[in-house]
């Protein structure tokens, strides 16, 4: 999964340069601190999915274009086929999965998430984007964290959020949990 992230890394990077804006200011305009803004692009830092999406947002390029280095095509539909969507790089312990990686100007990212408790980095790290969030558990359960409030979710419940608000999600009983994420 390393490689995925220096491949991210540098295709953001050689977007901006030819939208010739700079480090500084696409930092800026994310609310993010220019160094590890810079860490993104040299591969040297896992992109959160959240960030991934406002940095496309920002380069005016569909979030497909970052993750498989193709340009999205697809625009009546996309099939993604079992065990064939396109692994997205997230924060320790989770793992993307996205579902609709080559369909052109999409509204909403789809993808299947998996958190592995042991991977989990120790000090969990809240996230926060623009938008909403909607979350569907396919295996195991969770626990939502998000502005002041704990949410366990099981197996076949559902939740949809204002992800402006910080959230984080911590599997139980120590074991992996996988849901369906779309983000609007």
């Amino acid at each position: 999964m390393k490689d995925i992230v220096k491949d991210i890394g540098h295709r953001i990077k050689e977007l901006r340069e030819l939208s010739d804006i700079t480090t500084s200011e696409i930092a800026k305009s994310m609310g993010i601190d220019e160094n590890i803004y810079t860490e993104y692009e040299n591969g040297k830092k896992d992109i959160p999915i959240s960030i991934l999406y406002e940095i496309a947002q920002a380069l005016k390029v569909d979030m497909g274009l970052l993750i498989s280095g193709e340009e999205t095509r697809m625009h009546i539909f996309h099939v993604t086929r079992a065990g064939k969507g396109r692994p997205v790089e997230m924060r320790d312990g989770y793992e993307g999965i996205s579902l609709a990686d080559r369909f052109i100007n999409k509204k909403m990212e789809t993808m299947i998430v998996t958190i592995d408790p042991k991977e989990l980095e120790k000090n969990q790290v809240r996230n926060s984007h623009e938008g909403q969030e909607f979350n569907y558990v396919l295996e195991g359960s969770f626990k939502l964290l998000i502005h002041n409030h704990e949410i366990i979710l099981n197996e076949g419940d559902s939740i949809y959020f204002d992800s402006k608000y910080e959230h984080a999600m911590i599997p139980l009983n120590n074991e992996k949990a996988k849901f369906i994420a779309v983000i609007v």
